[in-house]
């Protein structure tokens, strides 16, 4: 089938975000007397506060990880958000899968507020054609409800559908939609971490992409 939908995940993929959720974090949980070394928060980034504390803490009850997830957001809104930029082309490829006649979506694990802050540093108004954010489910990500939301929304079969994410999470969420999958390495996982995870596809950056858009699944 030929591609009529491109969902976009957020952080790590469109914007460079990863290091300061995963300083977020890191303070968060110190801040709560349960230290945690960065290297294992990375290793859970692409991931809500619903899937990721209960992962570092599984004794943790649904209303703490709530609870940290709320202080995590606070934390982040006050002291990071400011600092994320946009990947070098990120907008360029939006706008070029919109003038191909594809739909744009944004599906992240991030809030609705921060999405609105990112469609504004990608100056993407124009340009998105729907969104899905951890505000319209229940669960997160790897769990696939972001992009079946999404799918509903967009009214796509899911074989007309590439995910383009940094993370395994991404790529394991697509998976169980039965959606194709490219992914990114600008989040900082390993090739063989997002190739596990199901990446049927992998580009160093969303400017790769740009450059091969006429060799790859988005031009299908």
């Amino acid at each position: 089938m030929a591609t009529k939908a491109v969902f976009f995940d957020i952080d790590g993929t469109l914007v460079d975000s990863n290091r300061w959720h995963i300083e977020t974090w890191h303070r968060v949980f110190a801040a709560t007397g349960r230290p945690v070394d960065r290297e294992r928060i990375a290793e859970q980034i692409g991931k809500g506060a619903d899937n990721l504390v209960p992962t570092l803490f599984p004794e943790m009850s649904d209303d703490q990880a709530e609870e940290l997830g709320t202080l995590h957001g606070r934390f982040f809104k006050a002291d990071y958000l400011d600092r994320v930029r946009p990947f070098p082309h990120a907008r360029d490829l939006l706008q070029r899968v919109h003038d191909s006649g594809r739909r744009v979506v944004f599906a992240s694990s991030a809030s609705g507020e921060e999405l609105d802050h990112y469609i504004d540093l990608l100056d993407a108004r124009s340009l998105v054609d729907l969104s899905t954010t951890k505000d319209d489910v229940e669960t997160t990500k790897p769990a696939p409800d972001i992009f079946a939301t999404a799918r509903d929304k967009a009214d796509v079969d899911p074989a007309e559908v590439v995910v383009i994410g940094d993370a395994p999470y991404d790529m394991q969420a697509a998976a169980k939609c039965g959606m194709h999958r490219v992914g990114v390495r600008s989040g900082g996982f390993d090739d063989a971490v997002l190739t596990e995870a199901g990446a049927q596809l992998l580009y160093d950056d969303v400017a790769a992409i740009l450059r091969d858009f006429d060799a790859s699944p988005l031009s299908r």
